[in-house]
């Protein structure tokens, strides 16, 4: 979908309803018109400026001179045998990221990208070892959903409401969940992630509930503080570790922002979120950080934190030099945090058969010194500079 030769024109996916509205001010057009077009792209996800009729041919026009919708060019597309989808997407100068559609019976939920790689660096996560090349645009992030809304046939204007102004109704939509768990650390990119946020949230947009979207953050503690006051969603926390030692080790942004900080900002968080809970992700690293102790540990840790806990089955790949837990060790686990009367599951593993699984997107990024290494083997699937 990206147009190389018109640049310069203004990508309308990463405007919000605000700035919509400013520019067709600016353009000396009335300031409804925005709302207009903003319900054309994303609720009819349409490109064409010329198919959307309720707009006047002179400023049809304009649109077509200045603006654009641009959302990133597909580069490959897979389909796991359990019906998970995922995209490997171009996001210019030899960069790519992935999306994932994971199709349930009672939803859909997309996770989207918010950064071509990583700098988190989490010992578990081959996305942190493909290096960092650059943070989204929000209309980067928000291109991912209104592609997969395309590609996965969404009808369009299925959910634009039965009234002009209301909000859409869930019933038709193919994506009806989003989760900032793809590449990259969402809240160190907060500009595009909290736009790209109003934009799923607007309801002349895509109208989701704030229950329905979920940033996932390694624990970047300044910035879930913004997120609680500016628009606040489900928050979700990669947090891997019940100590600070080992979450050191495991996560390398705890040694800026350690677990008494983390907590208090959870606590804080829950204030205004849309959940009167918060969801801590948990990897399950066999002889890492899987024993009963470390299970009586983070009962203690989160203690005054209303929680749920998802406990993640490893998913390896090379040279990690990690191992998934066994099934006996996750179930103790599991009755240990259980008895102590917190909610635990244990995530299904999707996609693993094309590499979508948790942790193990990777896309591509402009990391010369491994270039060599990974054309060895065979794992560019872009190779533009």
């Amino acid at each position: 979908m990206n147009d190389t030769g018109a640049t310069d024109r203004i990508d309308l996916l990463g405007l919000d309803r605000p700035s919509l509205v400013a520019l067709c001010r600016d353009w000396g057009v009335k300031p409804f018109r925005g709302q207009q077009v903003m319900r054309w792209v994303h609720r009819r996800f349409e490109s064409d400026f010329e198919a959307m009729s309720d707009l006047a041919r002179g400023f049809r026009a304009t649109l077509a001179e200045r603006a654009r919708v641009a959302a990133p060019a597909v580069i490959s597309d897979h389909v796991a045998a359990d019906g998970t989808r995922k995209w490997l997407l171009d996001v210019g100068q030899g960069n790519a990221v992935e999306a994932v559609f994971i199709p349930e019976v009672s939803r859909g939920t997309l996770c989207v990208s918010t950064q071509a790689g990583c700098a988190v660096n989490c010992l578990f996560c081959s996305t942190g070892k493909q290096g960092f090349a650059r943070n989204l645009t929000a209309g980067e992030i928000v291109g991912q959903l209104w592609l997969a809304n395309r590609l996965l046939g969404a009808r369009a204007g299925a959910v634009d409401g039965d009234a002009e102004d209301g909000a859409p109704d869930d019933h038709d939509r193919i994506v009806t969940n989003v989760v900032f768990m793809g590449m990259g650390e969402p809240l160190l990119n907060y500009e595009a992630t909290s736009t790209a946020l109003r934009i799923l949230l607007d309801d002349h947009g895509y109208g989701l509930s704030r229950r329905r979207v979920t940033v996932s953050t390694s624990g970047v503690v300044p910035m879930i503080d913004r997120l609680r006051d500016d628009v606040p969603v489900a928050l979700a926390i990669s947090l891997h570790a019940p100590n600070d030692a080992l979450r050191d080790h495991l996560v390398p942004l705890n040694r800026k922002h350690p677990l008494a900080e983390l907590m208090a900002a959870c606590r804080r968080y829950l204030d205004r979120a849309p959940r009167d809970f918060v969801t801590f992700e948990y990897v399950m690293l066999d002889g890492v950080n899987d024993a009963d102790e470390h299970a009586r540990q983070l009962v203690e840790l989160v203690r005054d934190v209303p929680c749920k806990f998802n406990l993640i089955p490893f998913n390896p790949f090379p040279d990690s030099g990690l191992r998934r837990s066994p099934p006996e060790r996750i179930r103790s686990f599991v009755q240990r945090l259980s008895d102590a009367g917190i909610v635990t599951t244990v995530r299904k593993t999707r996609g693993d058969d094309i590499d979508a699984a948790c942790g193990q997107l990777a896309g591509d990024v402009v990391d010369r010194t491994r270039l060599a290494r990974r054309v060895e083997r065979g794992r560019i699937a872009i190779a533009r500079a």
